[in-house]
C-alpha cells in the first residue's frame, strides 16, 4: 500500500489500486488534495486515522438522464408536499449524514471529514440538496461537483423516500445542466434501485475524463428553480 507524502498532492496511478482495498494511505484532507483525488477517480473513506484513499473496481455510477423512478417512488413524488432546496443547509445535511444509523456502528464522517467538506462547500465545489417538511429537514444528500461530474458522498432520510426524492431532483437539475455522470462509488441495492450500474474501473475512468472536460458549475446553487 502506498503512503502519501505530506508535501505533495500526488497519488499513485489508479490502475495500481486493488479492486477492494485502498490505493493509498495517509496525507491530509487539504482542499487541493481532495479535488485532485476526485479528478483522478479517488475518494477518502475511513473510520479513524490514517486516511484511506480508494478507487474500487467496479465503480457504481448513473447518468443523470438515466435515473430510474419505480412505481412506489413515483407515487411518493406525486403525493409528497415537501419542499426542496440546494445549498441552504449544507452543515445540517452533512451532520445528519454523520448521525448513527440503525444496524451500523459508528460513522465514517469524522469531525475532520466534516470540516474538510464544509471548506469545499465554502469554495463552491461541495453541494447539498435538502428536503423539508415545513421547516424540518427530513432528508438530503451532499457531494462534489467538478466539470460535468457529480460525486455523491452520502445521504440521509428521516421520512420514507425523502433522500430518494432529493436524489431524483438533483439528477433532474444535473441533466438540465448537461452533467453526464453521477459517481455512486461502491455498489449498493439502494442506488441500484435508482438506476445505478457497476462499471469496470477502466470504463469509469474514461467516462470521468469526458465529464471533467465539461465547463464547471461553481456554487453556491441556492437559486435553482423548478425543483417541485
Amino acid at each position: 500500500m502506498h503512503w502519501l507524502p505530506a508535501d505533495t498532492w500526488d497519488f499513485p496511478p489508479v490502475t495500481h489500486a486493488p479492486a477492494d482495498a485502498p490505493l493509498a494511505v495517509g496525507g491530509d484532507l487539504h482542499p487541493q488534495r481532495l479535488l485532485r483525488a476526485y479528478r483522478l477517480g479517488i475518494f477518502p473513506w475511513y473510520n479513524e486515522p490514517p486516511i484511506l484513499w480508494w478507487s474500487p473496481d467496479p465503480r457504481m455510477v448513473v447518468a443523470p438522464q438515466a435515473v430510474r423512478i419505480n412505481r412506489s417512488l413515483a407515487r411518493s413524488l406525486r403525493r409528497a408536499s415537501w419542499t426542496l432546496s440546494f445549498d441552504r443547509a449544507f452543515a445540517e445535511v452533512i451532520r445528519a449524514c454523520a448521525a448513527p444509523r440503525r444496524n451500523a456502528q459508528g460513522t465514517w464522517l469524522s469531525a475532520e471529514m466534516i470540516a474538510a467538506y464544509e471548506e469545499l462547500h465554502r469554495l463552491g465545489f461541495a453541494h447539498s440538496v435538502e428536503c423539508w417538511q415545513d421547516t424540518k429537514l427530513i432528508g438530503g444528500l451532499y457531494g462534489i461537483a467538478l466539470g460535468g461530474a457529480f460525486f455523491g458522498e452520502s445521504m440521509f432520510s428521516l421520512a420514507t423516500d425523502a433522500s430518494k426524492i432529493a436524489f431524483v431532483r438533483l439528477a433532474a437539475v444535473l441533466a438540465r445542466w448537461n452533467f453526464s455522470l453521477i459517481d455512486c462509488q461502491v455498489s449498493s441495492a439502494h442506488m441500484a434501485s435508482l438506476g445505478a450500474v457497476a462499471l469496470p474501473r477502466e470504463t469509469f475512468l474514461a467516462r470521468l475524463r469526458d465529464a471533467l472536460a465539461a465547463p464547471p458549475r461553481p456554487g453556491p446553487w441556492r437559486d435553482i428553480t423548478g425543483l417541485q
